[in-house]
């Protein structure tokens, strides 16, 4: 693959100059969803499929940007003179938003560049194509430009600020974090009000993670996405008339169930019954891993579901009917949703030899009643981003 993206990037952009070559994974978050923004816990790991960038610094003003993945759309021309988001502009708003970031930052990026990527992350899928693209730009930029004393972290947490103030998307940090984060074998436990954070090794004996994509195409930026957030906020708003609390995730079940009424909505009491019981669920969900007791981990997976189906009301037909299928085969320790829901994907973790019959067994029934068929993954857990053949 490294080659083939080093031979299109000489044939659209010359082969001259110093040309350096980046990877940075997809993610999948196995348990924790919507809690990130509520100031609660998320057990996200990054994946080794994700987004390969070939790149180079320029002597002028211009950028230039290429997707394999978006071939008939050709060559996107920019220039760190016109650093602004727009629809025609599609993808590279990442990138330029990255570069955007950087500047506001204080780190000047003083010359355009080339470059190209390839994702093998299914787009539009849940799994983070748009954060892993920041996370490459953020090493790209770092590498290009010198920029020794940014960490990883601060990476993330630049894609971050970029998604929320160059594209408009009032994401929480969860995506760039795992990504940027990143450890083979692990997923991260992080608690996204301090950013403390702790690598827990993820092991499934004779199981693996496998990734249903529904196909259903959906964008963050025009999902219910910034509505459920908004949501939360108002009903921390309304708690906080009584209680000393800066999140959501600061409350226990108890606190919650005993101070809804404040609420008094039965909207906003729904939503923040979720990314209460989310958080808890999480928490006990990393203590039963590490007790090496899958079968409960498996148990809250499928319980921080039906939370989201029922409470949060993210899941539609397509998420729901690729979960609620996996739950009734053989060797599924648990499924639910993963990402913002409204589409996208869910994760399920299977025994490797019921896998064949699973993939074909929840697809006829998705095929039947959706329309239009599944994709289906098996993933490993990887690194975080890595600058290639060095």
């Amino acid at each position: 693959m490294k080659e083939k993206l080093l031979e299109k990037f000489k044939e659209l952009f010359g082969g001259e100059g110093d040309i350096r070559e980046y990877f940075s994974p997809g993610r999948v978050n196995l348990i924790g969803e919507h809690t990130d923004y509520n100031g609660g816990h998320v057990f996200p790991c990054a994946l080794t499929i994700g987004t390969y960038g070939v790149a180079r610094k320029r002597e002028d003003n211009k950028l230039r940007f290429y997707s394999m993945n978006f071939e008939d759309v050709g060559v996107i021309e920019s220039s760190l003179d016109d650093l602004k988001s727009y629809k025609e502009a599609e993808w590279t708003n990442y990138p330029k938003g990255m570069i955007w970031t950087y500047n506001e930052k204080g780190y000047t990026i003083n010359s355009g560049l080339d470059m190209l990527i390839y994702g093998n992350i299914p787009n539009a899928s849940g799994l983070s194509s748009s954060a892993s693209v920041e996370v490459l730009t953020g090493l790209i930029l770092k590498d290009l430009f010198g920029f020794s004393d940014i960490s990883n972290q601060d990476i993330a947490l630049m894609g971050q600020y970029s998604e929320n103030n160059f594209n408009g998307v009032n994401c929480g940090i969860m995506d760039q974090f795992a990504i940027a984060m990143g450890k083979a074998g692990h997923a991260i436990y992080l608690d996204t009000n301090t950013l403390k954070y702790e690598y827990a090794p993820v092991e499934l004996g004779d199981a693996k993670l496998v990734i249903a994509c529904s196909n259903k195409k959906r964008g963050l930026g025009d999902s219910k996405y910034n509505e459920r957030r908004s949501e939360c906020e108002k009903a921390l708003s309304l708690l906080q008339k009584k209680l000393d609390i800066s999140s959501l995730g600061e409350l226990s079940e108890e606190e919650f169930e005993a101070n809804k009424e404040l609420i008094g909505d039965e909207i906003l009491i729904k939503r923040a019954r979720h990314a209460v019981y989310e958080n808890i669920r999480t928490k006990k969900a990393v203590e039963v891993l590490k007790a090496g007791d899958l079968a409960e981990f498996g148990r809250l997976m499928n319980a921080s579901h039906v939370s989201l189906r029922d409470d949060y009301e993210v899941t539609g037909t397509e998420l729901d009917t690729l979960v609620e299928t996996a739950w009734e085969q053989k060797g599924v320790i648990g499924a639910r949703m993963t990402g913002a829901g409204f589409g996208g994907c869910t994760v399920n973790i299977v025994k490797e030899e019921n896998i064949p019959e699973f993939k074909e067994n929840v697809g006829k029934t998705y095929l039947d009643k959706i329309g239009y068929a599944a994709d289906f993954y098996v993933v490993e857990i990887g690194d975080g981003p890595q600058i290639l053949g060095r």
